[in-house]
């Protein structure tokens, strides 16, 4: 019985600092040489209504909307904030063109835009079939130029309609050159964040209701096959970073390695984080927009929007 007794505690003992290990290993940020472990996300602004659709242009500059108020937002790489756009159509995600345009999900009319950067306004989608969009919500452009969007129904104040046109929530696919949006994906219950691989294979889009996130291998011809789990974690806005983490938002921002692994966590101290992007000359700089304010962090790894 003793040596029983012995041996039992003996591996409790050995297993006890094992499961501790292997759980920093998991949850911790230095393991993943992300960001220093110490550094905390470096408040920015909190004047805003409500901040998303952080995207960079290719000087590193960082332009995000404020959705309440009607506004896009400039955060220049030297450190300052400015309105780029005072009526933005009640944008909400974002994307840069190779034009230097900024592609939004702009819910006024529930299109999906261009905007130049003289802050022109072209209409890339003004509807589905005829129907209005539910309010395109998120977008991502493949390095062919075919744009990917997401369309969940959010009700909003300034709305003049209290139900949807459509009866689905789907994803769409807009090829280049085209003004005629293709239904790619149907069978999501609300899907919101979408970024897409460097390489142009692969797309990854959360089910924000469903709580997951899927990965799909993207065709030649724009459409989406081979649909596979990727977490069991729904996002609002997402990115990627040079080694192919995938970086998710909701309660701060979790990450998780190419093969689904969490990683590391950033802890945010706001009651929602909505979207993030790498900005800065180098692209190591983390700006995540959370609620009515805006962050930094800075990191090891690169972006690669």
């Amino acid at each position: 019985m003793k040596r029983t007794s012995f041996s039992f505690l003996l591996f409790v003992f050995v297993l006890i600092p094992f499961f501790s290990r292997a759980k920093t290993i998991i949850d911790t940020p230095e393991t993943g040489g992300l960001f220093d472990a110490g550094e905390k996300p470096q408040l920015i602004s909190k004047q805003f209504g409500f901040t998303e659709g952080a995207s960079v242009d290719k000087k590193g500059n960082v332009f995000f909307t404020d959705q309440p108020n009607n506004k896009i937002w400039e955060y220049s790489t030297d450190g300052k904030l400015s309105v780029f756009l005072a009526d933005a159509l009640h944008s909400n995600g974002t994307y840069f063109d190779k034009k230097g345009n900024l592609v939004s999900c702009a819910e006024t009319k529930d299109q999906l835009i261009a905007i130049s950067p003289t802050g022109k306004i072209k209409v890339l989608v003004a509807d589905f079939q005829g129907h209005r969009l539910n309010g395109p919500n998120d977008a991502w452009i493949a390095p062919d130029g075919g744009i990917y969007f997401t369309d969940p129904y959010y009700q909003r104040d300034f709305w003049d309609r209290k139900k949807p046109d459509l009866d689905g929530q789907n994803v769409y696919y807009l090829p280049k050159n085209s003004n005629s949006a293709i239904v790619v994906v149907s069978d999501l219950k609300k899907p919101n964040g979408i970024i897409g691989t460097p390489d142009g294979k692969h797309l990854y889009i959360a089910d924000i209701e469903g709580n997951k996130t899927f990965k799909y291998t993207i065709s030649a011809d724009g459409a989406l096959s081979d649909k596979q789990l990727f977490v069991k974690q729904g996002s609002d806005g997402m990115t990627l970073d040079e080694k192919g983490n995938v970086y998710i938002t909701g309660k701060g921002v979790t990450i998780y390695n190419p093969a689904g692994i969490k990683i590391a966590h950033i802890d945010i101290d706001e009651p929602w984080t909505a979207n993030l992007c790498f900005a800065g000359k180098n692209r190591d700089e983390l700006f995540i927009t959370a609620s009515k304010a805006i962050y930094i962090i800075h990191m090891k790894v690169k972006g690669v929007e």
